[in-house]
């Protein structure tokens, strides 16, 4: 059907051109006028017949579309991860401000080591704060310029944090997978016990709490014990942890500026 109307005007257009060329060459008044005309009736036409110019108008068209589609999409996942961290039990009572991976920096062993978020001094952001995602802890602030920072990733070389581990809360340590006598698959972390304790598979893992809060308060979700080494004779027991947040998929997240609600403590006065 696209062809024949195709063909028609082609014929309509032909027969035209012909009287305008007669007209032209006739040297009739008004020819400049009569290709003006033509110019601007027939020029849509023209482009409606060239399958070229078709074809880009389209392309150009959905290139537009999928670009927006795509700014739609990451902006409604920023939407819902911005909605999860803020609405994370672990959270409650803390204030953060929310910032994006701009981008990724060192790689270890175990995976990414520093990310970059879009946030930095002139937004009150200051060295060994913590970072957390919805599900947990992220890593800590090491460095910061006027409008971006850089973060230390839980599983670096460099970052070690103290944490509590079960319901009992044995003491312990959790580091990067990659080192120590137990290497661990990349994305697993490296749990040490500090004391003699009872440590088991599904046990989750918290941060201990640094002194005032900084860099790490107390309570955030590190992760779960996933394996515990048999080691017979170690007196201080050795796992691997899976980390709470994926860190190969980070966008939003939180850089924490005051910990997560407290009880407040009571004076206790002793007896005896």
């Amino acid at each position: 059907m696209r062809d024949t109307s195709r063909r028609r005007l082609l014929v309509v257009l032909l027969a035209l051109t012909l009287v305008l060329l007669g007209v032209d060459v006739a040297g009739g008044p008004g020819a400049g006028q009569l290709r003006a005309a033509g110019g601007a009736a027939f020029g849509p036409v023209e482009r409606f017949l060239s399958p070229g110019a078709d074809a880009a108008g389209v392309g150009a068209a959905e290139a537009r579309a999928g670009v927006l589609r795509d700014q739609l999409v990451a902006q409604s996942r920023e939407s819902r991860e911005l909605a999860a961290l803020s609405g994370a039990p672990d959270l409650a009572g803390s204030t953060f401000l929310p910032a994006r991976v701009v981008g990724v920096g060192r790689q270890g062993a175990a995976g990414p080591e520093r990310v970059t978020l879009d946030l930095g001094a002139r937004d009150g952001v200051r060295t060994d704060l913590s970072v957390v995602a919805a599900e947990g802890l992220v890593g800590r602030v090491v460095a910061v310029s006027p409008w971006t920072c850089d973060v230390l990733l839980v599983g670096s070389a460099d970052l070690v944090v103290g944490v509590r581990v079960g319901a009992a809360g044995t003491l312990g340590s959790v580091g990067s997978g990659a080192r120590g006598p137990q290497h661990r698959p990349a994305g697993q972390l490296s749990l040490t016990v500090v004391e003699r304790g009872t440590v088991r598979s599904g046990d989750a893992v918290t941060t201990l709490g640094s002194v005032g809060g900084s860099p790490f308060p107390a309570g955030l979700q590190v992760g779960s014990v996933q394996d515990v080494d048999e080691a017979p004779g170690d007196l201080t027991p050795t796992a691997s942890v899976r980390p709470a947040v994926d860190l190969t998929t980070l966008d939003v997240v939180g850089v924490l500026l005051t910990g997560p609600r407290t009880t407040p403590r009571t004076p206790s006065t002793a007896t005896g």
